[in-house]
Order: structure tokens, then C-alpha cells, then sequence
């Protein structure tokens, strides 16, 4: 397997790919951008993804792109780190509902305190939106507390799912959410950021 060149930007959802990549002992640079410079409009980064978006893998069978797909690439590549149900069709079709919420749901709710201009040119409808994210990041929440059951995302195995559901629940205070709210979420943050391959995917991605 060649190496990967993995793309990022601080404080983006690329830290879940970021943390599954050091999860699984993979073999990948960090290319990260500058979002202030607009890098990801960049023809160099157009050309790896047309959607000027990160996360993007480069792998030596194209780039791909988006988090739900991207963690479920790496969990099947690297089937002996164990980061993915990948015989129980059931559990793992579970893992890609997980995901699947917490792209479309949650990082939807929270894209609108800053990227309102994606649904809006209305700066009033731009401020509404704003106004709703504490709110609505809250609902999510209370939606996650209630499916911590065990140790981890999905029970007593660690996955792909909790780089995942650690990178956006790392959003929640700023979204004005009362963590103290939701214990059960929050000691749950705080086991998965202990472990080396996330506090080491945190340390490159704020260097």
C-alpha cells in the first residue's frame, strides 16, 4: 500500500478521518489548509476535490472524500485494527446510521451559526438561523446522550464511529450547549480523548 496524503483544516469534522487514520497505523501525510486564505478554492485542491471541501483522502486508487465514506474506507482497510462491525451487516449498516446523523443532522445545525450564507442571502434569516443553533445543537445532544450505552459509540468495541461522534461532540460548548446536561456524553468525550491516536490527531491538527 502506497502512502496516503490525507487533507484537513483545523477545527473542521476532518479531525474524525484524521484520528481513524492513527487509529487504524495507517501510512499518510497531513496536507492542511488554510480556510482564511481560502485554500480550499485553490486550483491545486480543486483538482483533489471539486467541492473545495475537507476532509479528502488520496489513496493509491483515487481521492475520495466525505466522513461517513472515508471511515468506512479506512475500517475496511485496515480490517485487523478492529475499527468497524465488518461481518455483522446489522451493526455496521448501525455505525452508517450514526454517521449518517451526525452529518446531516448535526453538522447541519451547527454549519448555520457560522455558514448561514450556504441556505440564506437574508442577513435576517442569516441571524435566525444563528439564534436557533443553541437550541437545536441541544436537541442533538440529548438525542446523543440517550445512545450511550457502553464504553463506546457502539457498545464495548471502539470504531470509526467515535472519531466521529468525538469530533462534532468537541462542538457542542461552543454551540452554547450546557454540557453539564448530559453526563453521560460527556465522560464519554473525555474517554475517547484520552486514548494516544486521538491526542495525537488533536496535537497535528492544531499545530
Amino acid at each position: 500500500m502506497s502512502r496516503w496524503v490525507f487533507y484537513s483544516a483545523p477545527g473542521t469534522c476532518a479531525l474524525a478521518t484524521h484520528i481513524a487514520l492513527h487509529e487504524a497505523g495507517a501510512d499518510f501525510d497531513v496536507v492542511k489548509l488554510d480556510f482564511g486564505a481560502n485554500q480550499q478554492q485553490s486550483p491545486e485542491f480543486l483538482r483533489v476535490n471539486p467541492k473545495g471541501r475537507v476532509p479528502a483522502l488520496v489513496t493509491e486508487q483515487g481521492a475520495l472524500t466525505e466522513t461517513p465514506a472515508l471511515l468506512a474506507f479506512v475500517a475496511q482497510s485496515f480490517p485487523a485494527a478492529k475499527l468497524a462491525p465488518l461481518n455483522d451487516p446489522f451493526a455496521f449498516a448501525r455505525m452508517q446510521e450514526l454517521h449518517s446523523y451526525l452529518a446531516s443532522t448535526v453538522h447541519v445545525a451547527h454549519a448555520h451559526k457560522r455558514r448561514g450564507s450556504r441556505w440564506a442571502d437574508d442577513p435576517a434569516a442569516e441571524e435566525a438561523m444563528r439564534a436557533k443553533v443553541p437550541q437545536n445543537m441541544t436537541a442533538c445532544a440529548a438525542y446523543l446522550e440517550s445512545l450511550i450505552a457502553g464504553p463506546w459509540a457502539l457498545g464495548e468495541q471502539f470504531s470509526v464511529a467515535d472519531a466521529y461522534l468525538f469530533t462534532v461532540g468537541g462542538w457542542l460548548e461552543d454551540d452554547s450547549v450546557d454540557m453539564s446536561q448530559f453526563p453521560k456524553l460527556s465522560a464519554y468525550l473525555e474517554r475517547v480523548g484520552a486514548r494516544e491516536a486521538v491526542r495525537k490527531a488533536v496535537a497535528e491538527a492544531a499545530a
